[in-house]
């Protein structure tokens, strides 16, 4: 690996959502560019739960950053103690609302978004530190790659939760460690840690968490270092319909939670979940 040479010059880059101009980005996104590589991080220190409007955010930015003809591969990061700890269940659980599904015909779903970003066409390395859980670990599959370091942990938690897998899991988790490993992690909810993660093939580097970012920049200037033309439509041809069959896991993903999600086993996961401890499920 040829070592990472940012230019002197290193600024944050503000694009208008479906436009490329410039705007005032939220202060929940920031992007930085290095020669002709952009960092996006997600700034909802310590977890960045994520929700529709911080996946809508991704969606714009990088949708903007697509249409930017300097940025030729873009770093996925998150500042804070974890990557993505998935939805703040514990906070829908505080606001009374964990059974209610979201019948606005007028707003995005979180999934609406997440097909979005399934279908950016420039080469994506996910930087993840700490929990990439639930729809956390979704948004680090989107990813064509993933850097982690040691302390990092995957885990597919939806069934502890008595909950169906979502954010296109479905597809991308088996599409990328086998449907065996998938299933376990899925059946299961087991975390699982950077090393065994690395055996598995759901990251691609293992790294000292101080070298993280440092070592997703340079994966993603090795890439920028190829013509993009000649990337982006390499990577056209080994994803295939990955952006097609992304949104129709997350279409019956979404069908399907939204049926638990008026179940008492779904009510008594979450409720488990925020007090840590085993939840009693009755299958009802």
């Amino acid at each position: 690996m040829q070592g990472y040479r940012p230019d002197t010059l290193r600024f944050v880059l503000y694009l208008t959502p479906g436009s490329g101009g410039p705007f005032n980005m939220s202060q929940e996104i920031s992007i930085t560019r290095d020669s002709h590589v952009s960092t996006l991080t997600m700034c909802r220190p310590p977890n960045n739960f994520i929700d529709e409007s911080l996946a809508g955010q991704l969606a714009d930015a990088l949708e903007s950053l697509d249409r930017d003809p300097a940025c030729r591969c873009v770093v996925l990061a998150a500042e804070g103690k974890h990557f993505c700890a998935g939805a703040d269940l514990a906070g829908r659980l505080a606001r009374g609302d964990i059974q209610a599904a979201d019948t606005s015909r007028h707003r995005p779903h979180l999934y609406d978004h997440g097909g979005r970003l399934a279908g950016l066409r420039k080469p994506l390395v996910a930087a993840v530190q700490g929990a990439a859980v639930g729809a956390g670990l979704g948004l680090a599959l989107l990813a064509d790659f993933r850097v982690a370091c040691p302390q990092a942990r995957f885990s597919a938690n939806f069934a502890r939760q008595g909950y169906h897998p979502g954010f296109g899991l479905t597809y991308t988790l088996p599409r990328l460690v086998g449907v065996q490993h998938a299933a376990w992690m899925f059946y299961s909810g087991a975390r699982v840690s950077g090393d065994d993660a690395l055996r598995m093939g759901l990251i691609d580097r293992l790294v000292p968490a101080d070298a993280l970012l440092e070592a997703a920049r340079q994966m993603a200037a090795e890439i920028a270092r190829s013509g993009p033309a000649a990337v982006q439509e390499t990577r056209a041809s080994l994803r295939g319909d990955f952006h097609l069959q992304c949104v129709e896991a997350m279409a019956r993903e979404r069908e399907v939670q939204d049926a638990l999600r008026r179940t008492d086993d779904y009510r008594e996961g979450v409720i488990a979940m925020k007090e840590r401890r085993e939840p009693v499920f009755r299958g009802r």
